[in-house]
């Protein structure tokens, strides 16, 4: 406790006054040991395992207003838990960072967190470093353990990557990212379903079974017509460049067209998409043009008009003559005016903009402030639609389909800010009334938006958060980038790989043999024994209501040919390597994608898919997280609104006579 007392003033009476008392508690420190970490990982995992699998079930959560949530999805499951340990909220925020990355592989992402770190714990105390001296046995672990988790994130990052090119992704193939640009003719039928399934796969483990199908060709479907859109824009010359370079990757090189409709989707997801509550979830459908998320402000007396001709406005058209403490002088001289002649002038002026406007064609007006009763009023009487406080992205949208630009001067309206659209009406979806517009344009594909309906607001919402991460999904298969060296990665580019295990199943048998080629890495194969022992656990969640199954397809990989690229003879040791043997189907590849279907599919059809650059992803980031957390020593509690006692400042005076 601090206390301060004044020193008496020249005629101080004798009272004394306190003028304030401090209490502080000092931050209490807790020391983390390996069983804090390993006690909040199992309980995430708990949750998780729930979920997780094609048998897992769904959450039904509560909130405090009384609303139930019903999810599958792992991110909005762990960010809806109320997790006052910080380890856990570090997780969460982890899984929370990969999973707005990429879009997948929150679930996973615990699962291997936690064999992470019971791996490393049960190998590091066997490990450990009688070189130095500690204190205890449990420090001795710790740093058993650290030494472990570094070792593994540097072999990560330079080694595994090459790794799964090589040993994993040949056991897979590649869908090409011309299956979204090509004709319908043109297109292979196989490559559209694998595309198809992947997105399935994808909605399979995030919304269930019910839907997983119907939002895959949805998905597919507009995937295709801005991809389509984007091919033909860019070989227009009038074809505009949105938000500049954005459509450049980090090689300077231009990326193609379905590349270019991913990232756009992704950027403008918000004004491309609109959700309706209250309608199942097979009511979602595609509709041509754009679906702006405001009405008419005026009354819609002329949407039968075709065609129609727009002005976006940034500005009010009737600005605010003066601000506060302003002052204006009307007239001068002999010839002083009074503030009504003021008035009739900016009348005037506001009708003369109108008369422009009507000369024009103009019979639409998007803007993105609100309008003065004046202009509404005028606006109707020269039958011209006004739309208010539109968004700043629904109206860069706006623009950059039509091609025109936005008005920043009401006085100098040109041909050049009219935009044509083949029309311009209400629309009703759900409870609320949209304004809906379609672009004149000479080719043959037309933008479209895309209606997400589900029975409740947070259904709708999960549904529209799940289209939006797979569109981070499919970014990650197509543009995989090399983490370590920000260089081009070695897996190629919409590899893919049967689901289901395989992935991680092929992978632990490769760093298994990896582990028995000591010339070719600096890595100890201990390293590489912890990633496998790790991995391995899960395909047995997957498959842990079948053990025998997964029994059954472990051997059948291990049963495949001992193609080891790591022998001296190998593809991993020759010079030529590159990512062109990656994946690609060669007749190597292609005998050995039949062995696969032979070996694990009796059909020979795959029924679901994954993303090998997803998986890869993952991996890297489940590392970084389990270094960062056994770096951790001790846990700081500071002042919180959940402890606002550990802080407390009181004033009080006092007065003696």
């Amino acid at each position: 406790m601090l206390t301060r007392e004044e020193a008496p003033s020249p005629g101080y009476s004798g009272k004394r006054r306190l003028d304030c008392v401090i209490c502080v508690e000092m931050p209490q420190v807790r020391r983390l040991h390996q069983k804090h970490v390993m006690q909040v990982a199992c309980a995430l995992e708990a949750v998780v395992l729930r979920i997780f699998g094609p048998e897992g079930g769904q959450v039904l959560f509560t909130r405090e207003n009384g609303h139930v949530m019903l999810s599958r999805s792992g991110t909005r499951i762990l960010t809806a838990l109320r997790l006052d340990h910080p380890l856990a909220r570090m997780m969460v925020e982890c899984v929370w960072k990969h999973s707005g990355q990429t879009g997948d592989g929150s679930k996973s992402f615990i699962l291997l967190l936690a064999s992470l770190l019971r791996t490393i714990y049960a190998t590091g105390s066997k490990e450990l470093n009688v070189s130095r001296v500690y204190n205890s046995r449990e420090a001795a672990e710790s740093a058993s353990a650290r030494r472990l988790a570094d070792q593994t994130v540097a072999f990560a990052l330079e080694e595994l990557e090459d790794l799964i090119a090589v040993a994993v992704a040949p056991y897979g193939f590649s869908l090409s990212a011309k299956t979204l640009t090509a004709s319908t003719q043109s297109a292979s039928h196989s490559d559209r379903v694998h595309v198809e399934k992947l997105i399935a796969s994808f909605f399979h483990t995030r919304l269930g079974f019910a839907h997983s199908d119907f939002m895959g060709e949805l998905i597919f479907k507009l995937l295709l017509n801005w991809s389509c859109k984007n091919d033909k824009s860019s070989s227009s010359d009038n074809s505009r460049s949105f938000q500049g370079n954005l459509y450049v990757d980090s090689n300077g090189c231009q990326a193609d067209s379905a590349s270019l409709s991913l990232r756009f989707l992704n950027d403008n997801f918000h004004a491309l998409h609109t959700p309706v509550s209250g309608f199942p979830v097979s009511s979602s459908r595609l509709i041509e043009g754009q679906v702006i998320h405001r009405d008419f402000a005026t009354h819609d007396q002329d949407s039968r008009q075709d065609p129609v001709k727009a002005v976006v406005l940034t500005v009010s058209l009737q600005p605010k003559w003066l601000n506060a403490s302003d002052t204006m002088e009307i007239g001068n001289g002999t010839h002083r005016k009074s503030i009504v002649h003021f008035s009739a002038w900016a009348e005037c002026s506001l009708e003369h903009i109108f008369a422009t406007l009507q000369a024009l064609g103009v019979s639409v007006l998007l803007s993105a402030v609100k309008q003065s009763d004046a202009v509404l009023t005028l606006a109707t009487q020269a039958q011209i639609r006004v739309v208010e406080c539109i968004g700043e992205d629904e109206l860069a949208l706006f623009l950059h389909l039509s091609g025109a630009s936005a008005v920043s001067d009401c006085w100098g309206i040109k041909p050049e800010h009219i935009a044509s659209l083949t029309f311009c009406r209400s629309i009703l979806l759900g409870a609320h009334r949209y304004v809906h517009v379609a672009f004149s344009d000479s080719r043959e594909q037309q933008p479209c938006n895309i209606i997400i309906c589900g029975l409740g607001e947070g259904q709708t919402d999960q549904y529209a958060g799940a289209v939006q991460d797979v569109i981070h999904m499919l970014r990650t298969t197509w543009e995989p980038q090399g983490i370590a060296t920000k260089a081009p990665s070695s897996i190629s580019p919409g590899c893919v790989i049967p689901a289901g295990g395989i992935f991680e199943l092929l992978l632990h048998r490769a760093l298994l043999q990896h582990g028995h080629s000591h010339a070719i890495s600096k890595h100890t194969p201990v390293v590489r024994q912890v990633l496998a022992d790790a991995i391995l656990h899960l395909p047995r969640h997957v498959h842990s209501g079948n053990e025998r199954h997964f029994l059954q397809i472990q051997s059948k990989v291990w049963s495949l040919p001992d193609r080891n690229p790591f022998q001296p003879d190998g593809l991993f040791c020759k010079p030529g390597f590159s990512q062109a043997h990656c994946g690609n189907k060669s007749s190597q590849g292609e005998a050995e994608q039949s062995m696969y279907c032979s070996l694990f599919n009796n059909n020979k059809t795959v029924s679901e898919l994954e993303s090998v650059s997803c998986k890869y992803h993952l991996i890297l980031a489940v590392l970084h997280c389990v270094k960062n957390l056994l770096r951790l020593d001790a846990v700081l509690h500071t002042p919180t609104q959940l402890h606002p006692k550990s802080l407390q400042l009181t004033y009080s005076s006092e007065d003696e006579d």
